[in-house]
């Protein structure tokens, strides 16, 4: 709707003006822009569909981490069931489909609004993946790829926060919690834009709704905990 009003405006401006193809060459380029960042959203919540854990697993060790462990595909899960070097592994490939699309937009686009659209389309399609019935991950990995070419100090220290948690824990899901809690105060504290803050509360929210189940462990004191000496 609102392009249709920019358009209306570009004419009126061309008829009234001395020279109306700078007005239609503006429209042109504005239509083609808006083009690009859709197909950007659409690259990167198809990128983020890409299940690499359960890839990964069913390729090198012919196993579905859906049908052990926890049954998520995400890297904790992956590592447990796989081995330390495919949850490794998974976990760099999760990182980098949220870290590839945002990186791209943010060197094509100014506009806040397109990188908050691509950073999400990358997040949900993680979570909600088209290629495995909408079924995917918790996100966290995800979310850090995204985090880190828009709110990179933010990232740093929050690392600092989970890796403190999960060491007095022995907890990665509490870890991630308290990171995905941890970030809108950071990208506040540090004086990142309003859009980022809003993002990190979508996200942060995102996360703790797709942990509802260690949530519950937590509470009752059966969640699974890292083995061994960190």
């Amino acid at each position: 709707m609102w392009l249709s009003l920019v358009e209306h405006r570009v004419r009126d401006a061309g008829v009234a003006g001395s020279n109306p193809v700078i007005p239609t060459i503006f429209l042109d380029i504005l239509q083609k822009t808006m083009c690009v960042n859709l197909l950007l959203v659409i690259f990167a919540y198809l990128l983020g569909s890409i299940p690499t854990g359960l890839v990964l697993s069913k390729i090198f060790v012919g196993i579905d981490p859906r049908q052990r462990g926890s049954r998520n595909i995400g890297a904790t899960n992956v590592l447990r069931t796989a081995g330390k070097a495919l949850g490794a592994i998974t976990l760099l490939a999760d990182t980098l489909k949220g870290f590839i699309p945002v990186l791209l937009v943010s060197q094509m686009e100014d506009r806040e609004i397109w990188i908050i659209a691509v950073a999400l389309g990358a997040f949900i399609g993680h979570l909600f993946p088209l290629y495995v019935g909408f079924k995917g991950g918790k996100g966290v990995a995800t979310a850090l790829g995204v985090y880190i070419p828009l709110v990179p100090w933010a990232v740093v220290s929050n690392i600092f926060i989970f890796v403190g948690v999960v060491v007095m824990s022995k907890t990665v899901s509490l870890g991630s919690l308290s990171a995905a809690a941890a970030m809108p105060l950071l990208i506040w504290l540090l004086g990142y834009p309003k859009s980022y803050l809003i993002l990190s509360v979508i996200v942060g929210g995102l996360i703790v709704y797709r942990h509802k189940d260690n949530i519950k462990r937590l509470i009752q004191g059966e969640e699974n905990k890292i083995r061994g000496r960190l």
